[in-house]
């Protein structure tokens, strides 16, 4: 018996600007992902047409995990990161983490996918410290993307469901930029 492995897209995206200020990022079955993310495209469009603004990220957290939580007994199968900026703490990143279910919590950072048990080990010793020694956060943009990428590089050796390019998507005071980068180079 043989197993069969496709990659059904290469340049399929996972992540969907909200805002100028928010992303959305998901992982799990493409269908249910893109529900969502239009969804919550269209709560946060007529949010902005009765308000004349954009919601904050804080409240497209709480309005996520709503959504997601109308949906429990037929969820979406889909894990999600909402990343932004919080407008209530000077413009600092912000990480939200979402079961399946609604539940979800603030993070330093987060991860999911296929390969997310082998980043969060890596990401646990380059951002929170090994042995409860805290390390210095990289501080330039450039630290942060190669940090990235080698980290994907590392999963990307060990898990063959993770494809072969990064989509890295910045979310910061000038609004949200995406660039791809190979992975995989054999």
């Amino acid at each position: 018996m043989s197993a069969r492995y496709s990659i059904l897209s290469r340049n399929q995206s996972k992540t969907t600007k909200l805002t100028e200020t928010t992303i959305l990022t998901s992982a799990g079955m493409v269908a249910d992902v893109e529900a969502l993310h239009k969804n919550l495209q269209f709560i946060i469009r007529q949010y902005e047409m009765q308000n004349k603004r954009s919601p904050s990220t804080k409240s497209i957290a709480k309005k996520l995990s709503g959504l997601l939580y109308g949906r429990r007994f037929m969820p979406y199968y889909a894990f999600n990161l909402l990343c932004g900026l919080d407008q209530e703490n000077n413009g600092k990143g912000i990480v939200y983490g979402y079961d399946a279910v609604g539940s979800y919590g603030e993070e330093s950072y987060g991860v999911q996918g296929s390969g997310s048990q082998l980043g969060a080990p890596i990401l646990d010793n380059q951002f929170v410290g090994h042995n409860f020694l805290v390390k210095v956060l990289p501080t330039s943009q450039e630290s942060v993307e190669n940090t990235a990428k080698d980290i994907i590089n590392s999963i990307a050796e060990r898990d063959i469901y993770t494809g072969d390019n990064v989509e890295l998507v910045t979310v910061d005071k000038t609004g949200v930029r995406t660039s791809r980068h190979p992975i995989r180079r054999d």
